[in-house]
């Protein structure tokens, strides 16, 4: 039996990649790395737990280029990572269009459809 194809519902076409990311908060910073990305957010696992509707900076790395995207983000989701940590939800509030064109790029790059 094949699996039967569906459309992706979300507005941003979202892949699974491992890039670097560094969130910047008043008084800390993280350095994680997205377990998945959209041009409108992204999903990464951090050791400290940040609570949802938190604004910060964002710094995103593209493997494979030197290139490296700036914006800012709020937490739209918190959840508890097993054995460890926190996964959340990252939604980007604001972010240049020369940057969301970059990033959009990148992403349908690396989309592989079925």
């Amino acid at each position: 039996m094949t699996k039967p194809i569906t459309r992706e519902k979300r507005k941003h076409p979202r892949v699974e990649k491992d890039l670097p990311l560094s969130i910047c908060l008043k008084d800390v910073d993280f350095s994680t790395a997205t377990k998945n990305i959209s041009g409108g957010g992204a999903y990464c696992h951090v050791d400290k737990y940040i609570r949802p509707m938190t604004k910060l900076s964002v710094l995103i790395g593209l493997s494979g280029t030197k290139e490296e995207i700036s914006c800012k983000g709020v937490v739209v989701r918190t959840e508890n990572a097993v054995p460890t940590g926190y996964n959340i939800a990252i939604f980007f509030n604001e972010i240049s269009k020369r940057n969301a064109d970059r990033l959009k790029h990148y992403i349908q790059q690396h989309i592989s459809y079925l």
